[in-house]
């Protein structure tokens, strides 16, 4: 899948500047300080603007939180469902300039569409793969187990086009309390099966993230293949579900990617704050998802940014801190 952590990320039009930028200029001759402190002025704004360009462009925007985007709209056909009631959910994909649905799609991952639902408390994941009539209409069977509100995330490629990640929200009817975000942790078990994360999730850089499958303690050395690859990675930030593409490293066949037990990923995440990292990967023909909750910390200062005093450690009050994922 274009699957992501795209863990590339695609567009969205989420009203923030994901990095603050420092720049330092400097005034030439000496007209008079007045006329030199201006012009340092005006050259400082100049490069801490350029610099922000630079900051902003590192780190693309998630995707998913834009109904529309790039002439192309998520028409989602069932926006309610029942909750615990198996239903066809219909969506399509509509071309702004037309109002037809899309029905050339480029492959991506050995699928031409992947269909993303999760809940808004990212307690519940599900990758799926609809089914496309021959008038673009796409349809998939979902059993949506509690009530609420869930984020449905449409990732594909229009054929000769760029990637894109449409998102729209699905309603599952009763009685609805959100769960807490799980707590950070480098582990989750799935199945007997132990998942281990190494790598932190930074913000505005890119980072290697590794994951490591382990089955009664041994490591799994014979993962298989799913929509080519050894492992799909999606990350949604929490608050908004902006979604993330996650790039794997290599793939299957390649002569030198290892069928596990190390899956590995190159993501870069929009900003600092809480993301729920959702790996599928499959073992003795199934498919399991193994969840994660990180955080990506404060950028690194850059190296003309004024020093800020260290901060003071924590008064000790007999309480164990949160842990952090590293």
């Amino acid at each position: 899948m274009n699957t992501g952590l795209r863990i590339t990320a695609y567009a969205a039009a989420l009203a923030a500047t994901f990095g603050i930028a420092y720049g330092v200029g400097g005034g030439v001759g000496e007209i008079s300080l007045e006329t030199k402190n201006a012009a340092h002025d005006e050259h400082a704004d100049a490069s801490r603007g350029a610099d922000r360009k630079a900051d902003q462009a590192s780190a693309e925007p998630p995707g998913g939180l834009q109904l529309s985007e790039g002439g192309y709209t998520l028409d989602l056909k069932t926006p309610a469902v029942a909750a615990g009631e198996r239903t066809e959910l219909r969506f399509a994909v509509t071309q702004d300039a037309t109002g037809r649905p899309l029905t050339a799609y480029q492959e991506e991952h050995t699928k031409e569409l992947h269909l993303i639902i999760a809940s808004r408390d990212l307690t519940l994941f599900r990758h799926l793969h609809p089914a496309r009539a021959a008038d673009g209409t796409w349809s998939t069977p979902v059993s949506l187990p509690k009530a609420g509100t869930y984020r449905v995330f449409a990732d594909f490629t229009p054929r000769g086009g760029r990637g894109l990640t449409l998102g729209a929200d699905l309603t599952a009817s009763g009685a609805y309390a959100p769960a807490p975000l799980p707590a950070p942790a480098t582990t989750a078990e799935v199945d007997g099966y132990e998942v281990s994360l190494k790598g932190r999730l930074a913000p505005g850089r890119s980072s290697e993230l590794t994951l490591s499958v382990r089955k009664n303690g041994k490591p799994v050395r014979d993962l298989q293949p799913y929509l080519g690859a050894y492992g799909h990675l999606v990350a949604l930030r929490s608050g908004d579900l902006g979604y993330l593409h996650v790039h794997p490293g290599g793939e299957p066949g390649d002569g030198t990617t290892a069928p596990g037990p190390d899956i590995s990923f190159t993501a870069t995440a929009p900003s600092v704050g809480t993301y729920r990292l959702f790996l599928d990967f499959q073992h003795a023909g199934e498919v399991r998802t193994a969840a994660f909750t990180v955080r990506a910390g404060t950028p690194a200062q850059r190296p003309d940014a004024p020093a800020t005093a260290s901060p003071q450690p924590p008064e000790q009050s007999g309480h164990s801190r949160p842990g952090h994922s590293h």
